[in-house]
């Protein structure tokens, strides 16, 4: 069988069972690799240059960095300030949003809602109401804000490696406001969406202070990690090496500070770790590498740059509405990873600006997960928080909330973004 035909088999059933085996994913791309070698359709030189051991190390290091993180007590500390400071239950939980929004921005989104999520059950519980709206709106806090930096979410991970964007390019790229302002501009009003929702809650709202931090360092460290990344990006500024070095001599010194060398408690550390999107994450980059070699991208971008008869602003409209649709039901990695390079393509024929493209398909992908409770781990994770509590949530309770949540954070940020880099 050509190389061309057996490439693209792969991808689609590969695609196919994401959607239907979502807790085996990497097991799935670990298949998929391990028969496109097999096939010699990618070598194993092909495979090894096609992970991008940078993001890798962004990704792994995080990880590392957020378990220890959380281990402080710190958020949760945090939060029953918020709340215990708030005049009543409305301003809490819009405070909790914008806390889960800023922790969001520097952790990634499914640790972010562990943070987050028990400070919101116990503020119902204490006021005996439900603790439904209040979950899905953390929820899509935290997904809002994963796009905004490039350590908040693997979708930005994706693509700083693809684009070569250093952590300070998403403050500002090529002396233009970039991603992180647009995706404010987009939380804005989303904002004001959540306001609406939660307004009638007028009691008072009040928690027994029960957290304590247990080590400030990790916060402290944390905060050198960001200021060290922004420093990277003078130093790396091709993003080849060293914001993953940075984030796994971070991660690793505090995980060893905390276990202090016990190697069983080390042992649960990392055993708690996200192997499963680790693997996944590895076996897409190369999955969709092999449909860089055997040409596919340029034919999917070329057809896509035909349907829309050459015009940009259609051609930028179809791949944000698109990446909302789809990340809506499927895991937005995948689709983030194959759709980069096509829209690389695309920026080429249509006569635009990369940083279009690329910037409305991360908005798109990022916050169309928002959408429905399967279409983010976030919003799996909450939903699950929910169902223990005896609170299942269907999809008709999670749109009522992340619909227009979505609509008001997609569609300004979308247009600012093409009013910047049109």
């Amino acid at each position: 069988m050509d190389r061309n035909v057996i490439a693209l088999v792969l991808f689609v059933g590969a695609y196919v069972l994401f959607v239907l085996l979502p807790h085996r994913r990497s097991v799935v791309a670990v298949t998929a690799v391990v028969l496109l070698l097999l096939t010699r359709t990618v070598s194993p030189f092909e495979a090894l240059i096609a992970v991008n051991w940078n993001v890798m190390g962004i990704f792994v290091g995080m990880l590392l960095v957020a378990e220890v993180f959380i281990a402080s007590r710190f958020p949760a500390y945090f939060a029953e300030l918020i709340v215990n400071r708030a005049k009543n239950t409305a301003w809490a939980i819009l405070f909790i949003c914008l806390m889960t929004t800023v922790i969001s921005a520097f952790v990634e989104n499914v640790a972010t809602v562990l943070i987050v999520a028990p400070i919101a059950l116990s503020l119902a519980k204490k006021l005996d109401i439900k603790p439904v709206n209040m979950l899905i709106a953390i929820a899509i806090s935290s997904n809002l804000q994963g796009a905004a930096t490039l350590i908040g979410d693997p979708p930005s991970m994706l693509l700083a490696g693809y684009s070569k964007m250093t952590f300070l390019d998403f403050f500002f790229y090529k002396g233009k406001p970039s991603i992180f302002f647009a995706v404010q501009f987009g939380a804005a009003t989303s904002f004001l969406v959540l306001y609406f929702v939660f307004r009638g809650r007028r009691e008072k709202t009040a928690v027994i202070a029960v957290e304590t931090v247990k080590s400030w360092m990790p916060t402290i460290l944390l905060g050198l990690l960001i200021v060290a990344l922004a420093f990277s990006s003078f130093i790396d500024q091709e993003f080849r090496y060293l914001a993953g070095l940075l984030c796994m001599v971070f991660g690793v010194s505090m995980v060893l500070g905390e276990t202090r060398l016990d190697r069983s408690e080390l042992w649960r550390n990392l055993r708690r770790l996200d192997w499963d999107t680790t693997f996944f994450l590895m076996g897409i980059f190369i999955i969709v590498e092999s449909l860089t070699i055997t040409g596919w991208i340029d034919t999917i971008s070329r057809e896509l740059s035909l349907l829309v008869h050459g015009n940009a602003l259609a051609g930028y409209i179809t791949l944000v509405l698109g990446a909302v649709a789809f990340s809506a039901f499927v895991d937005n990695v995948p689709f983030l990873a194959t759709m980069l390079p096509v829209a690389g393509s695309m920026s080429q024929t249509l006569g635009t600006e990369p940083p279009l493209l690329f910037f409305g398909l991360l908005i798109g992908a990022s916050l169309g997960g928002n959408i429905t409770p399967v279409g983010a781990y976030a919003n799996i994770v909450a939903c699950g928080l929910l169902r223990k509590e005896g609170y299942p949530v269907t999809f008709r309770d999670f749109g009522k909330i992340s619909v227009a949540f979505t609509v008001a954070a997609v569609v300004p940020a979308a247009i600012l973004v093409w009013f910047l880099w049109a």
